[in-house]
């Protein structure tokens, strides 16, 4: 006889979603500096800017027209951390290099293994106390 196996959804409501679009190539940058600052992932996909024909101001710099953008997911605690480390990595303050923006998630839903749930719980339950 089987046994049937118990499944739930660990349901996260405390994170944000990260995206940053940048020159193509920079993308792996952007998800290592994420990693470095304890993100725990990221997910790269490919674009094509508008506009891209165009100067931006007296430098003079030819934006390409192909783009990558990567999603990172991250804790509250985390936001500025990642943020700051990949703007920094990416450039960003460089013009024409990019562009990056915060999403706050009503939900998400992954797996997540139960020793860092019940760590998860052992912290909430210290910060109660």
């Amino acid at each position: 006889m089987a046994t049937r196996s118990r499944r739930s959804i660990t349901l996260l409501t405390d994170v944000r979603l990260i995206t940053c679009i940048v020159q193509r190539g920079l993308g792996d940058t952007i998800v290592r500096a994420a990693q470095e600052a304890g993100a725990q992932g990221a997910t790269i996909f490919y674009a094509k800017g508008s506009g891209v024909r165009e100067r931006l101001g007296i430098l003079g710099v030819a934006v390409e027209v192909e783009k990558e953008v990567v999603n990172i997911v991250v804790s509250s605690e985390q936001l500025d951390t990642v943020f700051n480390n990949i703007y920094l990595a990416g450039q960003l303050d460089t013009p024409g290099m990019g562009f990056m923006y915060v999403t706050s998630l009503e939900k998400a839903a992954t797996y997540i293994p139960e020793v860092l749930l019940e760590q998860i719980e052992e912290k909430n339950r210290g910060d109660t106390s």
